[in-house]
């Protein structure tokens, strides 16, 4: 049988470069030597693409990948039938791609833009297409399509930026209507929790502003929601499935970047601690918020349970989740019944139906 051609993307510009680093080896060990010619194309926090020309995928999370002899500067041609260039010298050498693996979380690799490249370039790639990844990477647009679908989420307030920066006291007056404390406030594109903080009082809420807009323009202020944080796991395209529900206990005031990457506090409890009738609500919310953004391929989407009532309060989605060996996405599929290199086999295949 013919060997498909995989370009796997990974790292990035964004501030989730060191996680897309690690999610790519974990996917990188994943792909079958025997089913797959694999082409590992990292791009650096300056925007270089390198094609990593070695095998030993244990050196992507500590930047060593990028030192190895024989890597070639590369790029994907938005040019249809170019496929994957890379440069050696004065020659340029071309390589057919059957289908993109990004691998690249946050800016421009799950907002869109790498997916409009992959678009003009008429290959089948991994993940939604570009309206529904630009809609779940905007946490705002998200809210408003999760509200059309009439599922219960937590209350949500759009602050500018730029109001923050030039009439404070005014921007912190506006949320105090609206919210008591404590209240989350969210960079409104970031993923893996990055800029994300808790805030108590008006002097952390007014550093949690000033936080969240050194990463974006927009900003997201919600309600807290006093509950489990509860994950499900979504693939497919026409007729999506969802995993069974985990549960993240974050050891900490709430699942941050640390948490979640650095820290050894976290503790994931798969299947969550909930009945299975929740369970089976959270799966059918996240099967209806995946439609309804217009998903395929995959997605992870994040809900509380409620300690009072186990009421489902939708949280967020990421379509491209972390893939790293302690990720829930891998993780839940696992606990499913489909183990990493049956994953990412079903995955591929999604792509290749999607384009068809």
């Amino acid at each position: 049988m013919k060997k498909l051609s995989v370009c796997v993307l990974f790292g990035g510009i964004s501030p989730e470069h060191e996680v897309s680093l690690r999610s790519a080896e974990f996917v990188l060990n994943s792909l079958d030597p025997e089913k797959y010619n694999v082409f590992p194309v990292g791009i650096t926090k300056n925007g270089d693409w390198i094609l990593y020309r070695g095998t030993d995928y244990s050196l992507l999370p500590t930047g060593q990948w990028m030192d190895h002899p024989e890597n070639r500067r590369a790029a994907i041609s938005p040019v249809r039938g170019q496929g994957l260039l890379s440069f050696e010298g004065d020659c340029v050498v071309r390589e057919w791609i059957d289908v993109v693996f990004p691998v690249l979380h946050g800016e421009n690799g799950e907002d869109g833009a790498m997916q409009g490249l992959l678009q003009m370039a008429g290959i089948p790639y991994v993940g939604p297409h570009v309206a529904a990844s630009a809609v779940a990477m905007d946490k705002t647009l998200t809210k408003l399509v999760v509200d059309q679908a009439k599922i219960r989420q937590a209350a949500w307030m759009l602050v500018r930026n730029a109001d923050v920066e030039t009439r404070p006291d005014w921007a912190l007056e506006q949320i105090e209507k609206k919210f008591q404390y404590p209240v989350f406030v969210k960079p409104a594109g970031t993923g893996s929790s990055v800029g994300v903080s808790k805030a108590a009082d008006r002097d952390a809420l007014r550093n949690a502003l000033l936080k969240a807009g050194t990463y974006d323009s927009k900003i997201l202020v919600e309600e807290f929601i006093h509950g489990r944080e509860v994950e499900v796991a979504v693939m497919g395209n026409k007729s999506p499935v969802a995993s069974i529900c985990g549960e993240i206990d974050s050891g900490a005031e709430f699942y941050d970047y640390d948490a979640k990457y650095v820290t050894d506090t976290s503790v994931a409890y798969i299947p969550a601690r909930i009945s299975e009738d929740v369970a089976e609500q959270v799966r059918d919310a996240a099967v209806r918020i995946y439609s309804a953004i217009g998903c395929q391929g995959l997605s992870r989407v994040d809900f509380f349970v409620t300690y009072e009532g186990d009421e489902v309060v939708f949280n967020e989605i990421n379509t491209i989740p972390g893939f790293t060996s302690i990720s829930m996405f891998p993780k839940l599929f696992a606990a499913s019944g489909i183990p990493a290199g049956q994953l990412v086999d079903e995955l591929l295949n999604l792509a290749l139906e999607a384009a068809q």
